[in-house]
């Protein structure tokens, strides 16, 4: 199966690669039409959306490239359209929520438990029971972070599945009638001597909803 990677090729290796494990075919592509062609998409970590786009101004975002952040909205708004499985990680999950009317917080009070800071950062998570994530890991899993931003107002659709326990950060979110989902931390680079949970089992899932017979809900 091919899997679109909505990005810009030097900033995208870990996710092709994240792919390639699983047997994908990774199409690394800037073109929503591609994107359109391929059984699932993948909208990837990067800089700081335009704060625009979510009805504020700059006030500590940093790293933007609007011309992207267009691209990956509409990206969105062809596989809510088409219903192709999308899954959003560190950016990709604030693409999510603001392409669904959610805000952020531009600079977020307790980013110094979350940023990168010459490497990820670990951290304990409260995951919401009956979630789709709950199925793959259970109540509670360690995952890496390397953000300053985060979910702020939830977009309309979606649902929190995932939390920061130390200070309530938003982690992860699925749309209560799409095959959307989306991770704050990283699963394509987790450090299993650090983190108690295994990365490719977001993509794998992801992977079975376009499958023939996929789950009816995706929380």
């Amino acid at each position: 199966m091919k899997i679109a990677i909505v990005g810009r090729r030097p900033d995208t290796g870990n996710y092709a690669a994240y792919a390639q494990a699983l047997g994908l075919i990774p199409v690394v592509t800037l073109d929503p039409g591609v994107a359109s062609r391929c059984g699932c998409v993948l909208l990837p970590g990067g800089g700081d959306i335009t704060p625009a786009f979510f009805g504020e101004q700059n006030r500590g975002s940093r790293s933007i490239d609007t011309e992207l952040d267009i691209i990956q909205l509409q990206v969105l708004d062809l596989c809510v359209r088409e219903r192709i499985p999308l899954l959003g990680i560190c950016k990709g999950i604030q693409v999510i929520n603001v392409g669904f009317g959610g805000t952020l917080y531009q600079d977020l009070p307790t980013a110094s438990l979350h940023r990168y800071q010459g490497c990820d950062q670990y951290h304990e998570t409260l995951i919401e029971r009956d979630s789709w994530l709950f199925r793959l890991y259970g109540g509670r899993a360690t995952v890496n972070s390397a953000h300053h931003q985060a979910i702020r107002k939830l977009g309309s659709g979606l649902d929190t599945v995932q939390r920061c326990a130390e200070d309530g950060c938003v982690e992860a979110i699925a749309h209560r009638e799409l095959p959307i989902l989306g991770v704050q931390w990283h699963p394509e680079r987790l450090d299993s001597r650090r983190a108690t949970i295994c990365g490719e089992k977001v993509l794998a899932y992801l992977v079975s909803l376009a499958s023939p017979g996929s789950p009816p809900g995706f929380l």
